[in-house]
């Protein structure tokens, strides 16, 4: 199990790094992380859900997505705390301290879910969740040690030296755990080292007479992580404020969801995704502004008019520019969405920005669902995944953006400057990026191969650790037999 000394040390591309190398040498890994908290989520095989880093992992491992691999995941939800998603279904809702109480007996469902992965692979390799050091909630812990003592398996701790401190990091995380903690946790990571190694000799003496634990490798700070999608909200950030061929705006919602949809768009050479946090206008002169996904549809919906967005995007289309709305953007660009029943929270009807003639109804039922189809804006094959509520109805619905399997979805303007659709995933297909592009760039540019850069990145990933971490030492305190 590889824990942090705190959020953002890495731990998610730690694993999906050893996931790789591991899968290289031939052994069967399955990633594993038992509670996880995101809004970033992917489809299973099994028609479920599970934390978008699972999904990277997994796909770090050459393995299909499975409900195990992300037992309770916890999406955050405005007023109404988080949904809460049971080994890849939706349970119910719960705020902070209801969780509390409900936690205890999540438990044997964290187990049950670990005991059937371990059943086929030689190696399970478990994120943990935050830091082991929050002993304020080490009562009932499923996510860290508790977890960890639980199903008797052995720790490595991760502690990031890009941010300072590592060595109290790692040595203050020591000292607050308990007799058997400590016994448990067998060495330690340096994450995001830059500069000279050698200059660190005499901190990892420190670490190890402190600690007593192994020194399992100082890994320099991977310049290709861009190249792999970031799961937390806290980590978007726009690759350049400066302008580009092509400039595209995104609203960073404060429930924003599935956000490695543009993951595809920052790759690109030449375009500028510009991620736009709250108390900024959206900037003028952009080609595109994208609205993504939501966790809380109708309260971000809220949230665009108290930031004075919604004016920006109706000036944005009055000068020309074209708008993209993806799964409850989809829904944003309608009259009205409704919320009968309450299931985002409080706001049980709000107007929509009125771009297009339909309103969205949200219903009790989840759509999870992959899919392939054809777009109409380009004319090209494309597939993704739903992962939506809400059933949109209306005279704009007659002209539909795409044409999936299941059935016509999103909607295209007379104009074809105003979309929407409910896929997910869908800039990571090559030839809809390209056309897209091109529709705004003259000039044919250079496209990347989306998913070919990803495969890239984690092999390189893989040999960044091959040559940096001991990981065969790290088998060997597994207990991996080959």
């Amino acid at each position: 199990m590889i824990q942090g000394t705190g959020s953002d040390v890495g731990k998610s591309l730690l694993v999906a790094g050893l996931a790789r190398a591991f899968t290289n040498r031939g052994l069967k890994i399955l990633p594993f992380k038992p509670q996880n908290m995101s809004n970033n989520a992917a489809v299973t095989a099994e028609g479920g859900e599970i934390g978008r880093a699972q999904a990277l992992q997994a796909r770090a491992a050459r393995t299909p997505l499975l409900n195990d691999m992300n037992p309770v995941l916890l999406k955050p939800q405005t007023e109404i705390g988080a949904q809460v998603v049971l080994q890849g279904k939706v349970w119910g809702n719960a705020n902070a301290r209801e969780f509390q109480k409900i936690k205890p007996g999540l438990l044997s469902t964290v187990l049950e879910s670990f005991e059937r992965l371990k059943a086929n692979a030689d190696l399970i390799l478990v994120e943990g969740a935050g830091s082991p050091a929050e002993v304020n909630l080490r009562p009932n812990d499923i996510a860290n040690m508790g977890f960890a003592e639980a199903a008797d398996i052995p720790v490595i701790l991760a502690g990031d030296i890009d941010r300072g401190g590592v060595i109290a990091q790692i040595v203050g995380t020591y000292e607050l755990l308990s007799p058997s903690e400590q016994a448990r946790l067998k060495g330690y990571i340096i994450n995001k080292f830059r500069g000279d190694v050698s200059l660190f000799d005499d901190g990892l003496k420190i670490l190890t007479e402190k600690t007593g634990g192994t020194n399992f490798g100082v890994l320099p700070f991977f310049t290709q992580a861009h190249k792999l999608p970031p799961e937390d909200a806290f980590s978007i950030s726009s690759k350049t404020m400066e302008k580009c061929a092509l400039n595209i705006a995104v609203p960073v919602l404060p429930r924003i969801a599935n956000f490695d949809d543009f993951d595809p768009l920052i790759a690109e050479p030449d375009v500028a995704v510009h991620m736009i946090k709250p108390g900024s206008p959206l900037p003028a002169g952009m080609d595109l502004i994208i609205l993504p996904g939501s966790k809380a549809t109708l309260s971000d919906m809220a949230f665009i008019r108290e930031e004075g967005w919604d004016i920006d995007i109706l000036s944005h289309i009055r000068q020309g520019g074209s708008v993209i709305g993806i799964c409850g953007g989809l829904q944003m660009l309608g009259k009205k969405l409704f919320d009968p029943k309450g299931i985002e929270g409080k706001i049980t009807n709000i107007d929509g920005l009125g771009l297009l003639d339909f309103t969205t109804t949200l219903t009790g039922s989840k759509k999870l669902l992959e899919e392939s189809g054809s777009e109409r804006l380009t004319d090209t094959q494309i597939s993704g995944y739903h992962m939506h509520l809400g059933i949109c109805e209306g005279p704009a619905m007659e002209n539909p953006f795409t044409q999936l399997s299941s059935g016509p979805d999103g909607v295209l303007s007379r104009d074809r400057r105003i979309m929407g659709t409910y896929l997910h995933g869908l800039f990571a297909n090559d030839k809809f990026r390209l056309n897209t592009i091109n529709r705004f760039i003259k000039s044919k540019q250079k496209i990347e191969n989306f998913e070919q850069s990803v495969e890239a990145a984690l092999d390189d990933l893989a040999a960044h650790m091959e040559e940096h971490l001991d990981l065969d030492g790290m088998l060997e305190v597994s207990g991996y037999v080959s």
